[in-house]
């Protein structure tokens, strides 16, 4: 047993040396002669591995991410994915493999109609093939849901045993694809509908936009979702499945069959005592659901370990990250700002930051505030977020009674 630790350890720092060559400059065609005699007794967890450790000298997540996809297609003629397990219908994984099968018939569709546009005379009026071409992109956006599910539930479990490279990579790769989407979303609102304006678009951001999803999907397929269910426990995927919903499905809805067992839930009647009165567990929460305002409370350790309910939250909370690094909780690309915010605030330099953005057309105010106790100790950051449209559009006065909401009837 021992020697295949061993075995496997040597094939581990193997890999990592060369693919730091590849990074360097090496020739792919070069670099692939190398790996052949590494990877015959190796598989993806090892490369996994080789991408932890080089995260763990110090390799910023960027540069890993810029990487990732040449040692990926280096690598995959030459390793041999395990066999998929099998998982009950509407199991997490269940539902992500058959959301990536969706995508690959969008955008099968979205290169037919792309590829018919490039054969087409420059002259021609392509307005059918680019209707097409429109209506697969917008399908595609749903890809966001299954992004976000993996952000917000997947990546705290597998953060939780110890597995926080690939989650942090996969991140990145996300938000480089959201970019790529963007783009090619912003040419497509264009008027135009001669072929030849359109050739180039679909030779770049389309091209680009395809191959970034499906680059993803076989990542997922054959590394983070085998890896997934090697690590996690069915606990873990019974509050995956829990917090899925609130992130919405992509192009398919989750199958019957797997039910696992309701999470713990705090019993009812447990009062709160604090300086200026108590609340039941049920007051409290209702409280904290009820406010125009989202809470999320991060403490002194840097950790979640809280956040408030309400119906309209502008930004989407699973229960999964409760616990989980406020530093994993955002894109590698913010965590610098994060970080000084938590600094700043942890060493009494500032006790306010305010943000304030357009967001899927509501104007949002972010405050995050530093939560002290009496002798000014340190307990964590405090984040308000709220839609302040309505309140900027606020006019003149409003003296007497008026409902903004229309009368409920009574029960």
């Amino acid at each position: 047993m021992s020697e295949l630790i061993d075995n496997r350890a040597q094939r581990v720092r193997q890999l990592k040396h060369i693919i730091k060559h590849l990074h360097a400059g090496k020739p792919p065609s070069e670099v692939k002669q190398e790996l052949e005699e590494v990877v015959r007794a190796t598989d993806y967890s090892e490369v996994v591995a080789m991408e932890q450790e080089l995260l763990a000298e110090g390799m910023p997540v960027e540069e890993l991410r810029s990487m990732c996809d040449l040692h990926s297609q280096v690598t995959r003629d030459l390793l041999v994915a395990p066999p998929a397990r099998t998982v009950p219908p509407g199991h997490p994984v269940d539902t992500f493999r058959r959301e990536n099968e969706a995508l690959h018939g969008v955008l099968l569709r979205m290169r037919i109609a792309r590829k018919d546009i490039e054969a087409m005379p420059d002259m021609a009026d392509c307005s059918r093939k680019l209707f097409e071409w429109r209506q697969a992109y917008n399908e595609l956006m749903d890809v966001e849901k299954h992004y976000q599910r993996k952000e917000h539930c997947l990546f705290p479990a597998l953060e939780a045993h110890g597995i926080t490279g690939p989650p942090k990579v996969m991140w990145a790769k996300h938000d480089d694809t959201r970019a790529l989407l963007k783009d090619l979303g912003e040419a497509l609102k264009q008027p135009e509908t001669r072929a030849a304006a359109w050739k180039l678009v679909g030779a770049t951001a389309g091209a680009a936009a395809e191959d970034s999803v499906e680059e993803m999907i076989y990542k997922e397929e054959n590394i983070l979702l085998p890896m997934s269910l090697g690590a996690l426990t069915e606990e873990d995927w019974a509050v995956i499945w829990h917090a899925s919903p609130r992130y919405g499905w992509c192009l398919v809805e989750p199958q019957k069959g797997y039910q696992p067992s309701d999470q713990v839930q705090p019993q009812a009647g447990e009062g709160v005592q604090l300086p200026t009165g108590g609340l039941s567990v049920d007051q409290l929460t209702a409280l904290f659901n009820t406010l125009p305002f989202d809470l999320t409370f991060v403490d002194a350790d840097d950790r979640v370990g809280f956040f408030s309910e309400g119906p309209q939250r502008v930004f989407a909370r699973s229960r999964a990250i409760l616990g989980r690094k406020v530093q994993h909780c955002h894109p590698p690309k913010s965590v610098d700002v994060v970080d000084r915010i938590v600094g700043d605030f942890r060493a009494g330099r500032q006790s306010e930051a305010a943000f304030w953005i357009n967001f899927q057309g509501r104007f949002v105010y972010i405050r995050y505030l530093a939560v002290r106790d009496e002798a000014g100790q340190y307990l964590g950051t405090l984040e308000v977020t709220q839609d302040i449209g309505p309140i900027r559009a606020l006019e003149g006065e409003r003296r007497l009674l008026e409902y903004d909401s229309p009368e409920v009837a009574s029960q």
